[in-house]
């Protein structure tokens, strides 16, 4: 039960929005950069895909994006991942016979 009233707004301060609200993330873009293994990926990627992570994400495999959202997140709120140059992240996909390399970086617009 939601003691929240109609249009998102709070009863007991009705002009006080519900929630704070958010700031402009930045674009990552993901980019396959190299391959360690000895077969094709089965989703298709080879290095040299390039991919906007908000716009393309339903393209690229599954797998792929469930290793690189945690990276993905640590770049869009500021952090920085030990090892990789600021605003960059490296992560492999987790199919042993492919692992697809791959690069997420901030896209300055």
């Amino acid at each position: 039960m939601s003691n929240v009233g109609e249009g998102g707004i709070n009863p007991a301060d009705e002009n006080k929005p519900i929630g704070a609200p958010r700031g402009k993330r930045p674009r990552i873009r993901v980019s396959c950069v190299d391959q360690l293994g000895a077969c094709r990926c089965h989703h298709g990627h080879k290095p040299g895909d390039v991919f906007d992570f908000d716009r393309d994400r339903g393209k690229m495999c599954a797998m792929a994006c469930h290793v690189g959202f945690p990276y993905i997140d640590i770049l869009r709120y500021g952090g920085t991942v030990p090892g990789n140059e600021p605003g960059t992240a490296k992560f492999c996909c987790p199919e042993v016979d492919t692992l697809n390399v791959w690069l997420a970086e901030i896209v300055d617009e």
